[in-house]
């Protein structure tokens, strides 16, 4: 019996989304320690598992392992389809938790393609593997198809750069009740219009904010200058989804972004994925500053919602025993 558990991820934006340049993607985001995901798994003759997807991935990742089957079930969730990673992380631990059962290694970017995921961004698997600040080299844009490539049909992202952000900083996510970001076809199709239109003079500007700004403060941990850097990206990202999701923000996390935007202990205010799930980042000192802050956002818009404050990862994928159990 093996016990795998992982941390959601925000993802910042792409480095680009125009065919007019030369790499295509390239993700930008950071690990969380919590929410979590966490998946127990022990070996069996065929596939069950108490949840519908995690069932389906269980089914994949056994096809994939050549074994005989897995009992999984699920004891922690991410909240899904708000932008927090909850298809990768979860498609991943199924994986590891299926792998580990078994005795075998996960081999997870490798076989993540197979199971679907990392087929834009690498940030999901890479957080996986080892938490951390995330950029990855995206694709050749040669390879892009108007078509959805089909499962395993491509290969993760290789992460560029990773740094251990701060111990002391805290993430702030605040997840509003509001419809689910978009997945599956659903996504592609839009990132598909999104990317015949999108103008590349803004990968340009996004390439200047990344090498100048983002990536030193991110490696010499100054948070300020991260939270700019990570806003300004996430805005610039927006222009391309404008039509798309309505705003540079989609409703209502653009209501949220601009009443955070006023925190003056929150920084680097956006939008993770498609929403609805809006960030920033704080430090200890101030995290029950900009909690108070949140509530006073949701509720100023007239929503509800969670609030979650989350040191960043800085290790990946947990995997373990039950206690008492002694793997025979």
């Amino acid at each position: 019996m093996a016990i795998v558990s992982a941390g959601a991820r925000l993802h910042f934006g792409f480095q680009n989304l125009s065919l007019a340049r030369e790499r295509l993607y390239g993700g930008i985001g950071v690990g969380l320690e919590e929410p979590r995901v966490t998946v127990v798994a022990e070996p069996a003759d065929s596939v069950t598992a108490d949840d519908p997807l995690a069932r389906e991935y269980a089914r994949r990742a056994v096809d994939i392992l050549e074994v005989s089957g897995v009992g999984l079930s699920l004891e922690r969730q991410l909240p899904r389809h708000v932008g927090l990673g909850s298809g990768t992380q979860l498609a991943l631990a199924v994986l590891a938790a299926t792998a580990h059962a078994h005795g075998l290694e996960a081999r997870v970017r490798e076989r993540a393609p197979a199971l679907g995921r990392g087929g834009r961004s690498g940030v999901g698997v890479a957080t996986f593997e080892a938490g951390g600040f995330v950029v990855d080299a995206g694709h050749p844009t040669g390879r892009f198809t108007t078509d959805r490539p089909a499962d395993g049909d491509w290969t993760v992202p290789a992460v560029v750069a990773r740094h251990d952000l701060p111990d002391e900083w805290r993430f702030l996510v605040v997840i509003p009740d509001a419809e689910p970001g978009r997945s599956g076809d659903d996504e592609d199709a839009s990132i598909r219009s999104v990317i015949e239109r999108a103008d590349p003079t803004v990968a340009d500007e996004i390439a200047g904010v990344l090498t100048r700004n983002l990536l030193p403060a991110a490696a010499e941990g100054r948070l300020e200058a991260f939270g700019d850097a990570i806003g300004e990206i996430g805005r610039k990202n927006g222009v391309w989804y404008t039509d798309a999701q309505g705003g540079v923000f989609r409703p209502p996390a653009g209501e949220l972004v601009e009443y955070l935007e006023h925190c003056p202990v929150l920084c680097g205010v956006g939008q993770s994925s498609w929403g609805p799930a809006v960030y920033g980042v704080t430090d200890v000192a101030h995290a029950e500053e900009a909690r108070a802050m949140a509530r006073s956002a949701l509720e100023s818009c007239g929503l509800e919602g969670e609030i979650i404050l989350s040191p960043p990862a800085t290790d990946g994928v947990c995997v373990g025993r039950p206690a008492g159990h002694d793997g025979r």
